[in-house]
């Protein structure tokens, strides 16, 4: 009797419960380094952006680094539009961009709406076409797609951009809102066309605004990749005045040495718009990528 109470008192004595939460403590431990790690992996390229955009000249061409400059100096930025079209170039990349994010919605919604919800033979063949195209490389097909243009007199114009990057965004859009609009009880439509709905006007009375987090998530980023395209930017347009903002700092560097004070600044001017963007609607990204994905 002894010995059982003694195993009993043993097994659960209160000395045992430490070395529980002594185990819970080292792993939150690790949870957060990890989380911090990568914290400063992504936010050390933006704060060294941020701060040589801020450093005086004296402070940038120097060994060894000076990771905080001794006072800050906005000149650079003022470099950025002096003797440069560069308010031209942002204007640029937010009708190209604007442009590619309008025409991927339209022409995406209603192919992902026909896709997820009309009767269509061959769907999931139609879908994985889909996806096909984006394994393609833009590298891969550049120069067909100058070809193309230059015989068709495009380019040097915004729809040698508009129409690449709303081809190669017209996929992303439609496996998302397809994804989506499968979500969406067909018990809504059916009972709208009932009441007398087109199919059309289902769409665009009862199907899209249930749609906002996946037309949110979708148009951001269609938004951000186009805003951000370089390749095709700078093979189809070769006049100053029509390139957008990544080529046009592309030709920031002088003869003689980089100035790396005014490219991140003007690095500075066109990312924190879209960071602004993805914070305003990280929600509605969030809501729109995982869409679908806990359906069994």
């Amino acid at each position: 009797m002894a010995t059982l109470a003694g195993q009993r008192t043993s097994r659960f004595a209160p000395s045992g419960r430490p070395r529980i939460k002594r185990g819970k403590v080292a792993q939150k431990t690790l949870l957060w380094a990890l989380n911090l790690l990568f914290l400063f992996f992504f936010l050390f390229p933006f704060y060294w952006q941020t701060i040589t955009s801020l450093k005086p000249s004296s402070q940038i061409y120097v060994t060894p680094i000076i990771w905080f400059p001794s006072h800050l100096d906005f000149s650079h930025f003022q470099n950025v539009f002096t003797g440069r079209d560069f308010a031209r170039n942002i204007l640029n990349s937010v009708i190209v961009a604007t442009a590619t994010t309008f025409a991927s919605l339209v022409f995406g919604t209603f192919s992902a709406y026909a896709l997820a919800k009309l009767p269509l033979p061959a769907k999931r063949t139609i879908l994985v076409l889909v996806i096909v195209m984006v394994t393609f490389p833009g590298i891969a097909l550049v120069a067909a797609l100058f070809i193309f243009l230059r015989d068709a007199h495009l380019t040097d114009t915004y729809w040698a951009m508009i129409l690449p990057y709303t081809a190669f965004s017209l996929p992303f859009a439609i496996w998302v809102l397809t994804n989506f609009f499968r979500d969406i009880p067909a018990d809504l439509s059916e009972q709208a066309e009932v009441d007398g709905c087109t199919p059309v006007q289902s769409l665009t009375r009862v199907i899209l605004p249930l749609s906002a987090p996946a037309i949110v998530t979708a148009g951001l980023l269609i938004f951000i990749g186009a805003w951000n395209e370089f390749l095709f930017a700078y093979t189809f347009v070769s006049q100053p005045s029509m390139q957008t903002v990544p080529v046009a700092i592309y030709y920031f560097g002088g003869i003689h040495e980089i100035p790396w004070g005014e490219i991140s600044a003007a690095a500075e001017i066109t990312s924190l718009p879209i960071i602004a963007l993805v914070l305003i609607f990280q929600r509605r990204i969030v809501q729109g990528l995982t869409a679908g994905s806990l359906k069994g």
